[in-house]
């Protein structure tokens, strides 16, 4: 992991937390410059902090990644900063509702679908446009395992997801030519502040079981999927492309 990402400028959306704080501490320490972006400027400030703590350089550019004009501020900035861009994890997200489709109001599936899906178009579409300008680079996008099967009461997520990884395929093909990978990466269920809540449901205790005992009896860690996206950024993921990365602990090989 040391020095993979020596001098690349990086951006994280969804750095508040969880994975995306992991992440942007195990890029800074791979030798990227990473922009901490976040629509929380408290928790995009806190990760900023973790990183400059330990040594690594990075930036806080607050956005609202199901905004058009701020996905565009959020690139044109870090170009600003750095002078070029060379990567980036599209990270930001949600979680389902916990209903079933005849349940969920318009309103639900609008939200799920503009800030899990709408927003790794925005964020592809800017970053590539930055990336030709720095003569090519990488993207990933994070996907789930719920963007190749399905579960019950999740029926936005799955459908946000599995665009994810339409949206990643269709940029690898028609970008990877000159230059720039667009890959996805599927985690499986990661110890985050998003599930530590949902896990304290009672109605989701056996849920939560059973996926442990598909993913090594036990929840993924926020590093691990970190670590996963660092290399897919760096140079030693150069042939890897449209790939949809499962880091799943093998929930799904079952």
């Amino acid at each position: 992991m040391s020095d993979m990402l020596r001098g690349k400028v990086i951006i994280v959306t969804g750095a508040g937390g969880g994975i995306g704080t992991a992440s942007c501490l195990t890029m800074a320490r791979a030798g990227a410059k990473v922009i901490v972006s976040d629509i929380s400027e408290s928790a995009a400030s806190a990760t900023c902090e973790l990183v400059r703590s330990e040594g690594g350089e990075a930036s806080v550019v607050i956005a609202d990644v199901a905004s058009e004009t701020s996905v565009q501020e959020l690139v044109d900035k870090t170009v600003e900063i750095y002078g070029r861009l060379d990567g980036a994890f599209n990270n930001a997200g949600i979680e389902q509702c916990n209903a079933p489709l005849t349940d969920l109001t318009l309103e639900q599936w609008d939200r799920c679908l503009r800030i899990n899906l709408t927003s790794v178009f925005l964020c592809v579409k800017y970053q590539v446009r930055a990336l030709l300008k720095s003569g090519g680079g990488a993207i990933v996008n994070t996907s789930s395992g719920l963007g190749q099967i399905s579960i019950p009461n999740a029926g936005e997520y799955i459908a946000s997801k599995h665009g994810v990884l339409g949206v990643t395929r269709a940029a690898a093909t028609e970008y990877g030519a000159v230059g720039i990978r667009v890959n996805a990466i599927l985690p499986g269920v990661i110890r985050t502040p998003i599930i530590a809540r949902l896990s304290d449901d009672p109605h989701l205790a056996s849920f939560f079981e059973s996926v442990k005992a598909r993913q090594m009896n036990r929840l993924g860690e926020p590093e691990e999927i970190g670590q996963a996206a660092a290399w897919l950024l760096s140079d030693q993921a150069s042939f890897v492309n449209g790939t949809a990365f499962a880091v799943d602990g093998g929930f799904m090989a079952r």
